[in-house]
């Protein structure tokens, strides 16, 4: 009757696992990315992998001690045994059992670094405390910080209740906007300490160190924002630089590229007069005389 009990106890546990383990908002996202679904699918075999060792190991441990209890008579071997049988099993099975973990986490860690074929490289630099996106080749670099509103109520004594500002903390002035099914080389560093690149959805999380260049890829499959923060403790307002990539169609994306290059070149030719006159402007008398 107790070993009836047991199994239906343990089988509803097992059964409600499923359900925490894919619809928590707790478990690690699936993502939008080919890489990101993969990482998905090896932390859920481990997951279960782990599931299982604990269902044998615990299940054991449970059923020898309500087996072989005090009240039943039974009475512990005071005796030193050794079974060197038992002991080769116990270090093959966990030995097959990470070697059969470590392959496919291996393909997909080699898949994580291979940043060929990229169709649109874009620079990233950590700021203390923001972001600056360079679009290589296209002419376009704007920097990305914490949105207005965020900022304003994110200010000690500011009245505001953070509850009512959409996307606290989670919001920029200008996000990073790339196309749709279309494979986007990061090349990351730091200007000043390290950061670090995170965005959950795209299963990407690379550090931005001063002095070096790091690489990441992702290609986004799906048309949305997607939001992410700077995952290293980079100073006192490490929590106030998230970062947010709009991805757009790729009809979408060419339009904005060309507005972002349009204004561009409308700021350089804008700045171009003014740095004439700077430079074919006489120095005041008072200038020359200290010359």
């Amino acid at each position: 009757m107790l070993n009836r009990k047991f199994a239906s106890v343990l089988g509803g546990l097992l059964a409600a696992v499923p359900a925490f383990a894919y619809e928590s908002s707790y478990n690690m996202p699936v993502g939008v990315t080919p890489i990101s679904r993969e990482v998905h699918g090896l932390h859920m075999l481990i997951f279960w992998v782990c599931v299982a060792i604990a269902v044998v190991v615990f299940g054991a441990m449970i059923y020898s001690i309500w087996k072989f209890r005090k009240s039943t008579g039974a009475v512990a071997d005071q005796t030193l045994t050794h079974s060197t049988q038992v002991e080769v099993v116990w270090t093959v099975i966990p030995v097959l059992i990470l070697i059969s973990m470590a392959i496919p986490a291996a393909k997909t860690l080699v898949k994580m670094e291979d940043t060929r074929n990229a169709e649109l490289t874009v620079k990233v630099i950590g700021y203390q405390w923001k972001w600056q996106y360079d679009y290589l080749g296209k002419g376009v670099a704007f920097f990305s910080t914490l949105s207005a509103e965020s900022n304003q109520a994110r200010q000690l004594d500011s009245g505001v209740d953070v509850t009512q500002v959409k996307d606290y903390l989670l919001d920029v002035d200008h996000p990073l906007v790339v196309p749709v099914d279309t494979k986007v080389r990061l090349l990351l560093t730091g200007n000043d300490v390290i950061h670090s690149w995170w965005v959950p959805d795209f299963a990407v999380k690379k550090d931005a160190i001063p002095g070096f260049i790091n690489e990441a890829w992702f290609k986004a499959e799906k048309i949305g924002r997607y939001t992410g923060q700077c995952a290293e403790l980079c100073g006192r307002d490490h929590g106030f630089m998230p970062i947010v990539v709009q991805v757009l169609s790729k009809e979408a994306f060419a339009t904005w590229l060309a507005a972002q290059q349009e204004a561009a070149k409308a700021a350089a030719a804008a700045a171009q007069p003014a740095a004439t006159t700077a430079m074919t402007t006489p120095a005041p008398a008072s200038a020359a005389a200290a010359l």
